[in-house]
């Protein structure tokens, strides 16, 4: 963690919707005594979440490369904005942009790809494998395969 004058450390938690915004309100207990930030591309995630901060980016993949784009700069001023020590992702595309860009401030980072890739890692996983610190499968079997940690499942 950077030597800054905050006392806590500061987790921006970035997930797409649907499943992956799920899985990360599962793990909202590991982020207790931090100062927590979420990302997401839930809209109404602003208005069921009343105890951390929550930042809104658009969602992108490969096949949408302008709204991709928007996606970057969003996350961009999210990131420069927040300045966390850590950047935890459930995925998708915008949780891999986010740990690219939080490395070039130095933060800590860990991808925990979906449960729901059950047989190969997905492409933000496996793009994430370069460049976060962790990458965590929830299937043992495409931990091995893949190069990626096994811990369990979330759900």
């Amino acid at each position: 963690m950077r030597d800054r004058n905050h006392k806590k450390p500061v987790v921006l938690a970035v997930s797409s919707g649907g499943g992956h915004w799920v899985q990360m309100q599962h793990l909202s207990p590991a982020f207790a005594g931090a100062d927590l930030h979420y990302a997401t591309t839930d809209v109404s995630a602003k208005d069921r979440l009343t105890t951390a901060r929550v930042h809104i980016y658009p969602d992108a993949n490969k096949d949408t490369p302008l709204r991709l784009l928007a996606c970057f700069v969003r996350l961009a001023w999210i990131v420069a904005r927040v300045r966390p020590d850590v950047v935890i992702s459930t995925g998708a595309a915008g949780g891999f942009l986010a740990i690219r860009l939080a490395r070039l401030i130095g933060a800590r980072t860990m991808f925990i790809d979906s449960i729901a890739n059950a047989r190969t890692l997905s492409i933000s996983a496996r793009l994430s494998m370069g460049v976060a610190d962790r990458v965590l499968s929830q299937w043992p079997t495409v931990a091995r395969t893949s190069g990626a940690e096994y811990r369990g499942a979330v759900i």
